[in-house]
């Protein structure tokens, strides 16, 4: 299955996202980044709705996230 990732810019406004996306009844995981992907806190959420939608989420809950990639494949 092909998911987005986002990376976080910590381990807690990670669990933040999460918490904001499931009650709102989106798929959100924490995962370590995987090596190539991005640099920084080394955790990223996993998810599979649109990521314009989950970071215009995110934006207005104030998380500070780092980066997005699309059609990552696990």
């Amino acid at each position: 299955m092909t998911y987005n990732l986002i990376a976080m810019t910590s381990i807690t406004y990670a669990q933040k996202a999460k918490r904001i996306l499931n009650s709102k009844k989106m798929y959100c995981e924490i995962q370590k980044t995987p090596s190539g992907y991005f640099s920084g806190c080394g955790y990223s959420i996993r998810i599979k709705d649109d990521i314009a939608r989950v970071t215009s989420i995110l934006r207005m809950n104030d998380i500070k996230f780092k980066d997005t990639a699309s059609g990552y494949v696990r």
